[in-house]
């Protein structure tokens, strides 16, 4: 018998976990369920049912609890109420100890109140002994288990939210994005964007997630499309490419004479460079055309 795994969020925008809800098939997408985390119980929304799910991490899948009940909904949200005051004082005691280089980013109650975590980020992400600050704020917190976690400027950019570096009201990281993917130089060379940093930095610093968006489109249109300097053959004649329009599927063919027209990839033939010499010499050889050319050449 198969276990039945679902997705399970504990953020709005967050990473999905799967975990094995046997004995909870009546399940569905949008309940809520009590799970047991490296961080102890948290409480989190069923957001899918996985059908084929990967290999368990560490040879077993953690299981459900229980489903959350009533009162847990309403536990979360008193101690979530408490999160506010919790991100001051943690800021002030900070601020009094006079830490260098941090910023108290959030504060999370677990969903009963048993653990308070701060989350904080550093200058050039170095790591920094915070013992001292937690202690303190266990002393302010004595009937919660405090915990520190560090955290980098791409999650940092997704706690504050705010307008993105393209204009958009909120920024891809705190509306949709649940993972940061790997992105790199080569995607924004291989979509022709300017280097220019900030033209491919985000609010956070570093290379913008949207670079990844539609960067697997303009390697696969490219696998079809001539490159930059290929000769092709058009419907108006033989030309060079010079420029190339991946998701148009098209390309800007130079045909001489100041003539720049734009070609679908339907509309090329690859150059056949013996064909275009044979043709050459036809014209520049005048016994060609009778058929008592002896230059070699027919």
């Amino acid at each position: 018998m198969h276990p039945f795994i679902v997705g399970i969020r504990f953020q709005s925008v967050g990473k999905v976990y799967h975990f094995d809800a046997t004995g909870f098939e009546d399940l569905r997408p949008g309940d809520y369920a009590v799970v047991e985390t490296t961080r102890g119980r948290q409480l989190g929304e069923v957001t899918q049912i996985v059908e084929n799910p990967p290999p368990p991490p560490e040879g077993k899948w953690k299981p459900i609890i229980r489903i959350a009940t009533p009162r847990d909904l309403v536990m979360r949200q008193l101690w979530q109420k408490k999160e506010a005051e919790a991100l001051i004082n943690g800021r002030a005691k900070a601020e009094e100890m006079k830490l260098q280089g941090i910023k108290i980013v959030a504060a999370e109650y677990s969903f009963d109140g048993s653990r308070l975590t701060f989350s904080f980020s550093t200058e050039n992400d170095e790591k920094l002994d915070m013992r001292p600050l937690r202690r303190a704020m266990q002393r302010i917190y004595p009937r919660t288990q405090v915990e520190m976690h560090q955290i980098g400027p791409r999650d940092t950019a997704k706690f504050l939210g705010g307008m993105g570096a393209c204009g958009i009201e909120n920024r891809c990281c705190s509306c949709f994005l649940t993972d940061f993917s790997s992105v790199s130089i080569k995607m924004a060379k291989e979509q022709d964007i300017s280097l220019t940093p900030s033209e491919i930095t985000g609010m956070c610093g570093r290379l913008r997630c949207c670079l990844a968006y539609e960067y697997g489109h303009y390697v696969e249109a490219r696998k079809h499309l001539p490159k930059r300097g290929k000769h092709v053959v058009t419907s108006q004649g033989e030309g060079k490419v010079i420029e190339i329009f991946p998701l148009r599927d098209a390309v800007l063919v130079d045909l001489g004479e100041e003539s720049v027209h734009e070609f679908s990839r339907d509309d090329l033939q690859p150059w056949d460079e013996m064909e275009t010499l044979r043709r050459k010499a036809k014209t520049s050889c005048p016994k060609h055309a009778d058929g008592n050319c002896d230059c070699g050449k027919n």
